[in-house]
């Protein structure tokens, strides 16, 4: 992932590594400490006492921060924790996922809404291409997959009619 974001991003772009309340975090500790950068960390909601703060660590105004995360959906997490961050007057701009499920195509809209550019390693697409190299599944199986990734919400409408 490091690699990636050196080549996509740049290394000189990114002041600090911030990672998503839970499963971002130790993918963004990995990330911070391979680049050598601060990390802090953005929870889903306020804690609820003490500072009542959603970021840990420190974020300064003129940095620009690089949201980790374990993998992405929708976009909808990303953009709460961006926003958090944006908050504080840095910038984010860029999110580095491990995996992107790629099967919403209002996903990659709703991030650039945002101003969010989505680094991924691998998606559901690629999985799929793996398992048609290895022959890991029967042609039924890689069928029912294939349909499901090009429409999952009518794949799943079809699967619970009685």
């Amino acid at each position: 992932m490091t690699i990636k974001i050196f080549r996509e991003i740049g290394l000189e772009k990114i002041n600090n590594v911030a990672g998503g309340e839970t499963a971002g975090i130790p993918f963004a500790a990995l990330v911070a400490e391979r680049m050598g950068l601060p990390m802090t960390y953005v929870r889903k909601k306020a804690k609820g006492y003490g500072k009542n703060a959603r970021i840990e660590g420190v974020l300064k105004p003129d940095q620009n921060i690089l949201l980790v995360e374990d993998l992405a959906t929708d976009g909808g997490s990303k953009i709460s924790f961006v926003d958090a961050i944006r908050q504080t007057g840095a910038e984010c701009n860029n999110t580095a996922v491990i995996f992107y499920y790629d099967i919403f195509p209002e996903a990659q809209d709703i991030l650039e809404k945002n101003k969010i550019k989505l680094h991924y390693l691998c998606s559901w697409w690629d999985i799929l291409e793996e398992t048609k190299l290895q022959k890991t599944f029967s042609s039924n199986t890689i069928k029912e997959v294939e349909s499901f990734l090009h429409s999952p919400r009518e794949w799943q409408n079809a699967k619970l009619q009685p």
